[in-house]
């Protein structure tokens, strides 16, 4: 399968350091199958911290997936349980910091008011299924690929 990530530049070599660490499913470097949602992403990104908006293409073998190559942690829908991922990961204020084993987590994209469902959520103003409702992306289900380690970037390929 082909897999897009949206940027304000060229992607030559992935270096998971340089990726964010609370994102919905941790620090990775996140794709999508969604060419249209790759390119508003990269005009989001330059946008904001200047540039030209560039799709990187990658190409991915779905097999190392389904023959348990790599760990794989699949969200087919929005869920209390990938609320709670999304939560995990997502929280830079716990003493001591989320992480799990996946190498790849697949699932759906938040909304970008994150932060003030964060703030409500922590309060306890919120429950978790309020969480959740509120961090539905707003243009319904789209999804994501997080590439999370090392071992998982090795087998995407550059086009």
């Amino acid at each position: 399968m082909i897999l897009y990530h949206g940027s304000n530049m060229q992607i030559a070599d992935i270096d998971l350091s340089r990726c964010n660490r609370f994102k919905d499913f941790g620090q990775a470097f996140y794709l999508s199958a969604d060419e249209k949602q790759a390119e508003e992403i990269a005009q989001t990104r330059a946008d904001f911290l200047g540039g030209e908006p560039i799709v990187n293409a990658f190409e991915f073998d779905e097999q190392f997936l389904a023959n348990g190559l790599l760990n794989y942690k699949r969200f087919p829908h929005y869920s209390l349980e990938w609320a709670q991922f999304v939560w995990d990961n997502r929280d830079d204020k716990r003493s001591v910091l989320f992480s799990h084993e996946y190498d790849v987590v697949f699932g759906p994209i938040m909304n970008d008011t994150i932060g003030v469902q964060m703030r409500y959520y922590r309060s306890l103003h919120i429950t978790l299924g309020e969480f959740l409702e509120g961090i539905k992306y707003y243009r319904g289900e789209t999804f994501q690929y997080a590439f999370c380690t090392p071992r998982s970037i090795q087998y995407l390929r550059k086009l």
